[in-house]
């Protein structure tokens, strides 16, 4: 995990630099707004894949933009960078790199000049989207118009159907949300953590949920008799975490260290992790904070 990402997403650096965008030229970009990096998410991946170097292409700063109340995201933005690279496998052993451009550049425009800019200023020779998917100003064009767009730009379209959720307990959970037709969706996994139903949550994901602290040396650390526990506030978090509660059969993950197994119980204030190792920070820098993963193993929260 990357300090500095983790710092910079702190200090809401979101500005990516130009080479950025030169990355995805001559390849081939996955549209969608990414945010849970889930496994209908990593099917747009493989199928970009198929075709060339896969990149995703999402946009920054919608929410402030269009008065949304501000959440945290699914994933750390410093741990992204390891979801992607875990896809490889999937993607014929190519990580797909990930561009992120602020909305406020592509807010107004029509569906045509959004195609434009992404064969013109991008470079780009193809895109893969979901049959859902919506782009231009107001979310004026559909899958279709994209395939029409990109065909008198010279581009390729692939329109791939959605993955569904084949949780039969969990369905219809959105039943009354018109564009909710059974699909994995990021919307779906933040309802899981909201139950603090680990094991859907991994499966929407394809992965364990990663919980990413960042910590300082003073945080409290207290030697237990079969162990350590160590306690810091959910201002520490850099990502969503599931509801409160207590967790077992979870992984502690520190530095370059082997994952150390952990027990987890957030309350509305705090997050503890328990384990039965020797101290499992153990801080060997100088450095102020520093970062810590925790994840989450396929089971549902005991409140008693």
């Amino acid at each position: 995990m990357s300090f500095s990402l983790c710092k910079s997403q702190r200090d809401n650096d979101c500005e990516l630099p130009s080479e950025g965008l030169a990355s995805v030229a001559g390849g081939i970009v996955a549209l969608g707004k990414f945010d849970a990096l889930h496994i209908g998410h990593r099917e747009l991946a493989i199928q970009a894949s198929k075709v060339g170097a896969p990149s995703l292409l999402s946009f920054v700063g919608m929410a402030e933009i269009l008065g949304w109340e501000p959440r945290a995201p699914i994933v750390a933005k410093c741990d992204r960078s390891r979801v992607l690279s875990s896809w490889a496998p999937y993607c014929g052993n190519l990580a797909p790199e990930e561009v992120q451009i602020e909305f406020s550049c592509v807010r107004h425009l029509t569906p045509r000049q959004f195609v434009e800019k992404l064969s013109k200023e991008l470079g780009v020779i193809g895109v893969v989207a979901g049959e859902n998917y919506r782009f231009g100003y107001k979310a004026a064009g559909d899958a279709s118009e994209l395939v029409r767009l990109c065909e008198e730009h010279g581009m390729r379209a692939y329109i791939i159907s959605s993955v569904m959720d084949n949780n039969q307990d969990y369905r219809s959970m959105n039943s009354n949300d018109l564009k909710d037709r059974g699909q994995v969706s990021s919307t779906r996994v933040r309802q899981a953590l909201a139950v603090g139903d680990m094991k859907y949550v991994s499966e929407l994901l394809g992965r364990h949920h990663r919980l990413i602290l960042m910590l300082k040396d003073q945080e409290e650390r207290t030697k237990t008799s079969s162990g350590w526990r160590v306690s810091a506030p959910k201002s520490s978090l850099l990502n969503l975490p599931p509801r409160d509660g207590f967790y077992e059969n979870c992984s502690l993950l520190f530095g370059n260290k082997n994952p150390v197994t952990c027990r987890v119980f957030m309350d509305t204030m705090h997050i503890h992790l328990e384990t039965d190792e020797a101290d499992p920070l153990d801080f060997e820098t100088d450095q102020e904070l520093h970062l810590l993963g925790i994840e989450f193993g396929d089971s549902r929260p005991d409140r008693d």
